[in-house]
């Protein structure tokens, strides 16, 4: 097994130590959580782990061979190329292969005792990526694209006509495609709906290596992770467990570092009093020097930001009738596309909708139909007595005064009686201390999206439309908000592709795919049951409906869907072959119990009982003979599709 040892990583920015004498250990078992506040340096320990940027020093000890692949968060910059290309570029450490394989070929048109020695290099050379997998790259690529979501006729397009959100997906599938011995993945869920992060979800299960990944997303981090690496004031601590196991243990020590930071506080407000009262006492000089001394010694005890208990809590709802909003006959269209036709259906007060499917499917539009946003439809959607809604969209953050620190932005939507909360409800969205001070105009685009939420869930309502609004968020603030909406006494529809908060918070489940909306009133449990039942039948669907390959099939040659679906039908065959041997055996086994029964003396003395053996063993020899036939039948019809 490989192994990859780090020690002693350390880097500074001017006199902020980002990183102090990290060391850990991963192996091909690993799989590991990186996790800390934002801003605590995760991305940063990846890139001066992975030699991206230089650290201040680095001991790194890994087995030879090994391979590392990293996928980062953001600035990854994609090649000229089609995204199948970019994709395959995974394989570009096959390269020197190829470049040798070319040289002996030519060695060996030279004749001679040369000839000889260079055929057998070209055979081990050719036995090397035969055993890599190299010559099924195709059908490999292939596989992690469709899972991430794209098409077969997406393939050929170039990667600059792809959005950001698809671009990042095709630098993760050139990392996969790579399969190193270490995976390093920075946020990769990021972008993903729901059906490609299950799919990843399954991939990475199976991924034979080592894997340390970034993540806001607990149920993706709890499905894959049997460890995590706490980063905090720059220092690198492991704990045994997923991570809510994790977030478990921290929150029993960080009760017990409350109570030390607070008996610290007390003793240092005490010693502080003791240096003013007798700083200008000449026979005290000596007592007050020792406790500055002291005080300038003292290590703060810091609660990670990440882990600190959080709450926010929605100003009280106004009343509203029964009937939330009623939808009939929705229909909506862009130029020849159709997105609904003839879509009907009912919100009640209190229900907690979470609209959820492929990216591109028309979620985002429906909410904006529901908030009055989009009105190019036809059909009737029709608000409910009282109804005050509060809408929450992804690019809400253009509504935003650019002028207004943000505590004056809070000060226009927020009741009296939050105003004096503004501070502490920002610091529960992620802006602490001076951050609050700042100017709208300078803050970053996940900045201005939480503040705009914020400004959202303060202004007095009764029925939530949010969209994606966990975007932005760490865990801890996401557990945040979920406990609030939990409380709130009002109505939620909300677009998500967060599992945990989706299974934690939704009362009913929109699906929308390409096969139309789809209500699932069980557990998210069903929904996640029904849906793979879907996905199957949705990907063979879109294979059937695909472009076809991207080169053109020679004579006689079959495609790469009739290839798999040919193998598909031949490992359905011995399957049934199996089973049906199984049941042969077990006949067998019976038969061999009814002749042994037969035998017995004892047996004979009763005539009714031997009758029944007899009986049992001849309907038993029938039933086999039945098996029989069946099994040549199989066999006959494999031998005909691996003819």
């Amino acid at each position: 097994m490989k192994n990859l040892q780090v020690q002693e990583l350390t880097l500074a920015f001017g006199e902020r130590e980002i990183l102090k004498d990290i060391s850990f250990t991963m192996n091909g078992n690993t799989r590991a959580a990186l996790s800390g506040a934002n801003g605590s340096g995760k991305s940063t320990m990846l890139k001066a782990l992975t030699g991206i940027i230089p650290s201040d020093s680095r001991k790194l000890s890994v087995t030879k061979d090994s391979r590392i692949s990293y996928l980062p968060q953001s600035d990854i910059v994609l090649p000229e190329k089609s995204i199948y290309e970019t994709a395959e570029e995974g394989y570009d450490r096959f390269q020197s292969i190829l470049d040798e394989i070319t040289f002996y070929e030519e060695k060996t048109q030279q004749g001679g005792d040369q000839a000889i020695s260079a055929a057998e290099k070209l055979s081990e050379l050719h036995e090397t990526l035969l055993d890599s997998g190299y010559w099924d790259r195709r059908a490999r690529i292939e596989t992690i694209l469709l899972g991430l979501g794209f098409s077969q006729k997406d393939f050929k397009r170039q990667c600059r006509e792809f959005s950001g959100g698809y671009q990042m997906r095709v630098a993760l599938a050139r990392v996969l495609v790579e399969n190193p011995d270490f995976l390093l993945l920075d946020e990769p869920t990021n972008y993903l709906d729901i059906e490609a992060m299950t799919w990843l979800e399954d991939y990475l299960k199976a991924f034979n290596g080592g894997l340390m990944v970034v993540s806001h997303d607990q149920e993706f981090l709890d499905t894959l992770v049997t460890e995590v690496y706490e980063l905090f004031n720059g220092r690198l601590t492991r704990y045994v467990g997923n991570y809510t196991k994790y977030t478990e243990t921290r929150e029993k020590e960080i009760e017990a570092l409350e109570k030390a930071a607070k008996r610290q506080q007390e003793e240092m407000e005490k010693t502080e009093e003791f240096i003013e009262r007798f700083r200008y006492k000449a026979t005290k000089a000596k007592q007050v020097q020792s406790r500055i001394k002291m005080m300038e010694k003292t290590e703060i005890i810091e609660i990670p930001g990440h882990l600190k208990k959080l709450h926010f809590s929605f100003p009280p709802c106004p009343h509203s009738g029964n009937d939330v909003m009623v939808v009939e006959n929705l229909s909506k269209s862009y130029g020849d596309t159709s997105i609904y036709s003839n879509f009907s259906f009912l919100v009640e007060k209190g229900e907690r909708l979470a609209i959820t499917g492929r990216n591109g499917a028309g979620k985002s539009t429906l909410l904006r139909i529901l908030a009055g946003v989009d009105t190019e439809f036809s059909g009737i959607v029709k608000d409910g007595a009282g109804v005050k809604k509060g809408y929450f969209a992804q690019d809400t953050e253009n509504t935003l005064n650019p002028d207004n620190d943000l505590v004056e932005e809070l000060e226009t939507v927020a009741v009296t009686k939050d105003q004096p909360r503004l501070r502490s409800m920002l610091g529960s969205f992620l802006f602490s201390d001076d951050d609050v001070f700042k100017k709208v105009k300078v803050l970053s685009g996940g900045e201005k999206s939480r503040l705009a939420l914020l400004k959202i869930l303060l202004h007095p309502s009764n029925l939530l439309l949010l969209d994606e609004p966990t975007n932005h968020l760490d865990i801890n603030a996401k557990e945040m908000l979920l406990k609030a909406i939990k409380e709130y006494e009002g109505t939620v529809i909300f677009v998500s592709h967060d599992k945990h908060f989706i299974k934690n918070l939704a009362t009913k489940i929109l699906y929308i795919s390409e096969d139309g909306p789809e209500f699932f009133s069980g557990g998210y449990e069903y929904f996640e049951y029904k849906l793979e039942e879907k996905e199957a039948r949705w990907k063979i669907e879109r294979k059937a409906r695909s472009a076809p390959p991207l080169q053109e099939k020679k004579a006689g040659e079959r495609s790469f869907e009739e290839q798999k679906a040919r193998r598909n039908k031949a490992k359905s065959l011995e399957k049934e072959m199996d089973r049906i041997s199984k049941e042969m055996e077990e006949l067998e086994m019976k038969i061999k119990e009814m002749e042994e029964e037969s035998l017995k003396v004892e047996v004979y003395s009763v005539s009714a009982r031997i009758k029944e053996v007899l009986a049992k063993k001849e309907s038993y020899e029938k039933e086999l003979e039945e098996k029989e036939n069946m099994w040549l039948e199989k066999s006959q019809e494999l031998e005909d599709y691996l003819a």
